[in-house]
């Protein structure tokens, strides 16, 4: 994981190199996210159902060799978790799921494509790494909820730190104003130590509006 975070950084550096004397934006986003899990092992995979949650980022916009294609790196407040069930029980209505906070640090290498004089379309990819915050389990039904926090950490509930791959599109204006989506594909496990054999890994489709200059 070090030297995940190493290339990251190295990445960050490169911007001023490729950037350099050629003009710098920046933006930020936000929208809603539906996140889920997905657990494989032993040559089958699983996903849980999708939960409600939120992203805020601001991010550079930084040209590299042409005009058409941009690295954006940023930071990110990302909302994941799952919907793990429900149901009725004893004929009440129940619903158990889990909300994470991630501070996210995305790099993406993002093409643009002009449409005219009204703006361009965008697509790109690149890395993330991201940090565990908080996170709460909650169990609600028609006569309340209930909720408990869990910990992070490679001896706690979840592991804290998260490696995987962002993948974006949208649509910018010229005024600036752009709407985007994206999925967010989690690599590492977050299975505690001693969790066993089952892989769990972040899975998040983003929606949001967002303004750049």
């Amino acid at each position: 994981m070090k030297k995940l975070v190493l290339t990251i950084a190295v990445l960050g550096i490169s911007i001023g190199a490729f950037a350099q004397g050629q003009p710098m934006g920046f933006g930020i986003k936000a929208g809603v996210n539906f996140p889920k899990y997905n657990f494989s092992g032993d040559n089958s995979s699983v996903e849980t159902g999708t939960s409600t949650n939120f992203h805020v980022t601001a991010f550079l916009d930084a040209p590299i060799f042409t005009d058409y294609l941009y690295v954006q790196p940023g930071i990110s407040l990302q909302g994941k978790g799952a919907k793990f069930a429900e149901g009725s029980f004893l004929g009440r209505d129940y619903e158990w799921t889990q909300n994470t906070m991630w501070l996210e640090v995305p790099v993406n290498i993002v093409a643009k494509a002009p449409t005219g004089q009204v703006g361009h379309l965008f697509v790109g990819a690149g890395p993330y790494l991201a940090f565990g915050l908080s996170g709460k389990d909650k169990v609600s039904g028609d006569n309340g909820s209930i909720e408990s926090d869990f910990k992070f950490g490679n001896d706690e509930d979840l592991k804290g730190l998260d490696f995987g791959l962002n993948f974006i599109a949208g649509y910018q204006l010229t005024s600036g104003l752009m709407i985007h989506g994206g999925y967010g594909l989690g690599l590492t496990n977050l299975t505690p130590d001693g969790g066993g054999d089952t892989k769990q890994t972040n899975r998040v489709w983003t929606v949001g509006l967002g303004f750049a200059l």
